[in-house]
């Protein structure tokens, strides 16, 4: 499983991250507000919780939790503070936090309190994405380009949505293997290639001149919006 930490004091969100790593879970640590409020609307189908603080540069943490659950984001969310009043608390819930932490904290409270909110049932409501002729409806594991209906393999799904979801950049092979595939995967193997030229194969209908998938060659792969 995978937590984002959004914490600008950096000795503690090391240590906290430290400490998630020693209890298994991986772990993604940033620093600014608005730099989390990024990531979390490009890659929060990436994150199983996220570890918030109230003040953060740019952007503080009951803004950035606001904007989450206005994109209609659920992914679970921890608000860290080191106010410890009733009205800070009720703002924070009220913002669309899941749960309230004071500092200074323990972890392991904040460690009980991250497998609390992970056994809650998935809530999350996947919608169509879409980048340019490209529709994907996650939910039922369907592909159309152009109006037509694409058939894809498991894999070859994974694979697309991911790029899909992170549209607009270039994808390295190396983040691919780790999130479509196993992380110890061979890192020199081609399967990412056999892959990625049976989707462009499907996607075009064979058509070489209509690639949805770019190859940014020694680097990876990029789908644009």
């Amino acid at each position: 499983m995978q937590i984002l930490i959004i914490e600008d004091e950096v000795r503690l969100a090391e240590s906290v991250k430290r400490g998630l790593e020693q209890s298994g879970f991986s772990v993604v640590m940033i620093h600014d507000g608005q730099a989390g409020l990024e990531e979390i609307e490009i890659n929060h189908m990436e994150y199983d919780a996220i570890i918030l603080d109230l003040n953060l540069p740019n952007k503080n943490g009951l803004q950035i939790c606001q904007e989450v659950r206005t994109q209609d984001i659920k992914t679970p969310i921890i608000m860290l503070t080191a106010r410890d009043t009733v009205e800070e608390k009720v703002a924070g819930l009220n913002s669309g936090a899941d749960d309230y932490l004071v500092k200074p904290f323990s972890f392991a409270e904040l460690l009980a309190r991250i497998k609390s909110l992970l056994r809650r049932p998935a809530s999350i409501c996947y919608t169509k994405l879409q980048a340019g002729s490209l529709i994907i409806d996650p939910t039922n594991k369907r592909v159309w380009r152009i109006d037509h209906e694409v058939t894809l393999t498991g894999r070859e799904f994974s694979l697309l949505e991911y790029l899909v979801r992170n549209k607009g950049r270039i994808v390295p092979r190396e983040e691919l293997l780790s999130h479509v595939w196993d992380q110890s995967f061979d890192p020199s193997s081609n399967v990412i290639d056999v892959h990625i030229t049976n989707l462009k194969k499907k996607l075009s209908g064979g058509a070489t001149n209509d690639q949805i998938i770019k190859t940014v060659r020694g680097v990876g792969y990029r789908i644009d919006s």
